[in-house]
């Protein structure tokens, strides 16, 4: 057995938080987008909205084109993270319309494409023993690199919120860099020849795929659509409660963050319990924070409150890098990083609906109530990961 260099998990660790820092950068300073450039409040559901199509866009031509199973993933690691960098500084740029705004957001959504399910591939390609907790660890990377935007804005001080843009911009060529030069193609890559259409079909006769893919579907639909709206939840919060006065920019941070550490933990934790159990738990639990949402706005107590939020901020996550693994072991060698992608690129097209479903419901409900619409999301995942499973290859039951 080939026995990766110790160094590798954490040079892929470190480029992916640092690339994934332009995912939210825009929801992070949307506030100052909408004063300087006269947007409405429902600017935040389609920004975030345009990120992710730019991210289904990018995941469906990688994989039709099968690039990350045909080229070097390493190199095209290196290539989506500078032109992501440079399409995330055209919204720094004078005289913004929405138009503009979500054209720039789409096309650095468009690169995140060759970062995130990228970045996936390059670390299977390294680990098969103890790949769940490798890309634990991963997606923990993610998961710091989309908090941290909101981190920045709340430490900038006075400095022009173009700092937050221009600092992750920074962070991104410096990701895909460190990757280009330290992290060669992986000892398990079987490069593919040519596209190959198919492949985006016949993964899915496989029943264990099957079974991950629409676990990680129903997962999608909570997921970004509770890191976008965090902000919202704690500004509600304040609303209802004026005394709580809770610190906005930061608690998104350590809300969204301590997903996280959570990924990492739920890696271990599938060592001893299995993947699929540990990814299932975590997915009962994130969708049980989604029905007992409103009862916790009505608590006088920020602590209470804010210390929900974060739970829901780990379960909501735990289960994501475990999903992947699951993907990975049960696609074949050769398009690998095609299933990746085009589970992803599905994955992502539901959060859009999810979002804007969330957006105009902000607009037309209580806000108290409007996180009940996440609930089935987890519940259908559950159901397409546990129903007909005694059909299924027991070795699907523990995969890390």
């Amino acid at each position: 057995m080939i026995t990766p260099p110790r160094w590798i998990l954490p040079v892929i660790v470190l480029a992916q938080f640092c690339c994934t820092a332009l995912w939210f950068a825009g929801n992070a300073v949307l506030p100052d987008l909408v004063r300087d450039f006269g947007l409405d409040r429902g600017a935040l559901g389609h920004i975030t909205s345009a990120v992710q199509f730019g991210f289904i866009t990018g995941t469906l031509v990688y994989a039709v084109l099968t690039i990350a199973d045909r080229f070097s993933p390493s190199r095209v690691f290196l290539a989506s993270a500078l032109a992501g960098a440079l399409f995330n500084l055209g919204v720094t740029l004078e005289g913004q319309t929405l138009p503009s705004l979500l054209f720039f957001r789409f096309l650095t959504g468009f690169f995140l494409a060759g970062i995130y399910p990228v970045g996936m591939k390059i670390a299977a390609d390294y680990y098969q023993k103890g790949l769940g907790k490798s890309l634990g660890f991963l997606v923990g990377a993610l998961v710091l690199g989309t908090a941290f935007p909101h981190l920045l804005k709340g430490f900038s001080g006075d400095l022009p919120w173009r700092f937050v843009l221009l600092l992750t911009s920074g962070l991104a060529v410096s990701g895909g860099l460190i990757i280009a030069l330290l992290v060669p193609d992986g000892p398990h890559r079987k490069p593919g020849q040519k596209p190959d259409f198919g492949a985006l079909f016949r993964v899915f006769r496989n029943a264990n795929f099957r079974s991950a893919a629409f676990g990680y579907f129903g997962h999608m639909w909570e997921l970004y659509a509770f890191w976008a709206f965090v902000p919202v939840l704690l500004n509600s919060y304040n609303l209802y409660h004026p005394q709580a006065g809770l610190n906005v920019p930061l608690l998104s941070f350590l809300i969204i963050g301590s997903g996280g550490l959570a990924c990492v933990a739920g890696g271990y934790i599938s060592e001893r319990l299995g993947a699929k159990r540990t990814a299932g738990m975590a997915l009962f639990l994130s969708g049980l924070c989604c029905l007992v949402s409103p009862l916790l706005f009505f608590t006088n107590s920020g602590f209470v409150f804010t210390g929900f939020l974060l739970f829901w901020g780990m379960v909501v996550i735990a289960d994501s890098p475990l999903f992947s693994s699951l993907v990975a072991h049960n696609a074949p060698a050769e398009s690998k990083g095609t299933a990746l992608t085009i589970v992803n690129c599905i994955g992502f097209s539901i959060t859009i609906i999810s979002i804007q479903l969330l957006n105009l419901s902000y607009e037309m409900i209580n806000p108290r109530y409007i996180y009940l619409i996440l609930a089935p999301g987890p519940a259908l995942g559950l159901w397409a990961m546990f129903a007909g499973r005694r059909n299924r290859e027991p070795h699907a039951e523990r995969v890390v």
